[in-house]
């Protein structure tokens, strides 16, 4: 089983109001003010810190305690370790398992085995990924080569990223060397203070949220016809015969580069465009600039 989705964290809460609402004003492509898009935000970055972890959740409604529901995705953590002794008594998985926040947070273009494990490639470590996959820890995202409806006939299962199943364990994990009390992400990601280098946990939570709705997680690079630049497509889902790429930013910031080279070169064969951000519903110029609360309805 997947950790709760944020509607699930919100009937956990109590809410079974917001959800709908939220998915009436993204059909309806409208906005939702400044004051209530404020307050979803508030209420999306608990979800972040907290996770959907029914332990975790439950610790919180019990206790409205950071700390005490860290220290409950801290055992969950070493839960995850023990587990992974059994797939790989080497060390590899825990390894890869542990460096997901530091890769992620390269913002490189795959996840580099080589980096985590010395002398080790991505066709070294595909049946240690595959098992870590099929424990639902972590959740692989693949590079497709040919971006169209039939992406998984034409992804590189050798150049990939990896996230974790829950973001809020991502939370505790990227910080999991520090005592709760030196740990501040709590309180900068709730009062919406988190750095630009922590973004990533954006797309992570993005990437949890694609793959909760049942899609499977593809992105896609390809050079820059009039410089040296990489320009990179976070996430690709396919809809009605077509495709809708996906750009996630950690702040209000419209610009997106990559997207719009991508639309350009694929133009036949996109249904919609996204950028999925911390800011209020709005479209501008065939792209919707979508909150990150209502990803669920991609």
């Amino acid at each position: 089983m997947y950790p709760m989705d944020y509607e699930e964290f919100l009937w956990a809460l109590g809410d079974e109001v917001t959800t709908p609402l939220l998915h009436e004003c993204f059909a309806a492509k409208r906005t939702l003010g400044e004051a209530v898009h404020r307050k979803q935000m508030q209420q999306f970055r608990l979800y972040m810190l907290i996770g959907g972890m029914p332990q975790a959740v439950a610790a919180y409604l019990e206790t409205n305690n950071f700390s005490k529901v860290d220290r409950v995705k801290r055992n969950i953590l070493k839960l995850y370790e023990n587990d992974f002794r059994k797939i790989d008594a080497s060390g590899r998985a825990s390894k890869l398992f542990d460096a997901i926040p530091s890769e992620l947070s390269k913002n490189t273009l795959r996840y580099q085995v080589s980096k985590v494990i010395e002398k080790q490639r991505a066709n070294d470590i595909r049946e240690i990924f595959a098992d870590l996959q099929d424990s639902m820890t972590v959740l692989g995202s693949f590079h497709v080569n040919d971006p169209g409806v039939g992406m998984s006939l034409n992804m590189d299962i050798d150049r990939f990223k990896m996230f974790l199943c829950d973001t809020g364990l991502f939370t505790t994990l990227a910080f999991k060397d520090n005592d709760f009390t030196e740990n501040v992400i709590y309180q900068k990601l709730f009062h919406d203070k988190l750095a630009t280098n922590l973004g990533y946990m954006y797309e992570n939570v993005v990437a949890q949220t694609l793959r909760a709705k049942g899609d499977r997680l593809f992105y896609h690079t390809f050079p820059s016809e009039t410089s040296n630049h990489t320009n990179e497509i976070d996430f690709i889902i396919a809809r009605k015969n077509k495709i809708c790429p996906i750009e996630v930013k950690s702040s209000g910031y419209k610009q997106h580069v990559s997207l719009d080279r991508f639309r350009a070169k694929y133009s036949e064969r996109i249904l919609a465009s996204y950028v999925v951000y911390t800011k209020d519903y709005q479209q501008a110029e065939g792209v919707e600039y979508v909150p990150v609360y209502m990803a669920q309805f991609l």
